[in-house]
């Protein structure tokens, strides 16, 4: 069965920090990883199944999909934007080879620290936050227009509505 990812490395490298250069081959797999563990957590299984079908079919640009469209354009992509740099920074800087894995150091830069990486993971997340935030807000009060989004069964993966990210309420 194929896969439909719905940003394209295009897209994640317009739309975040990620360099132009760097491999595509490095990041497709972080954006399927953002995707089915972090995004379909939000969707839901029938809606995430519902946008890969309209997706692989062609069908997401006909009108009748007009509100799955707007919900894939304005809502999903800058989450999953977001969580992809979330999943890929931590490992970008290193190489899994025959001889084992290396860390890549090119010439005339500087490496962060600890510190300023831990910084930058922060920011990146609290935007991701951000994103899913507006995405449940936006659920909560149009439900209606997506049935797969309160239509889950049995095996189906029961969507993530609390978006409290950080941990205690008091």
């Amino acid at each position: 069965m194929s896969k439909a990812l719905f940003i394209t490395v295009k897209d994640l490298k317009r739309k975040s920090s990620i360099d132009g250069s760097v491999d595509p081959d490095k990041l497709v797999q972080y954006i399927e990883v953002a995707q089915d563990v972090r995004i379909q957590n939000y969707l839901g299984g029938k809606l995430y199944k519902k946008l890969q079908e309209i997706i692989i079919d062609g069908t997401i640009m006909d009108a009748a999909n007009a509100d799955y469209k707007l919900l894939l354009d304005d809502y999903i992509k800058p989450m999953l934007i977001w969580y992809t740099q979330s999943e890929v920074i931590p490992f970008l800087n290193f190489t899994v080879a025959n001889g084992g894995v290396y860390k890549n150091q090119p010439e005339n830069v500087v490496a962060m620290s600890q510190e300023e990486l831990s910084y930058m993971m922060r920011k990146i997340n609290d935007t991701a936050e951000f994103y899913t935030r507006r995405f449940v807000d936006f659920m909560n009060y149009n439900s209606t227009l997506y049935p797969e989004y309160t239509g889950n069964q049995d095996e189906d993966m029961y969507p993530e509505r609390d978006y409290n990210f950080t941990g205690w309420v008091l």
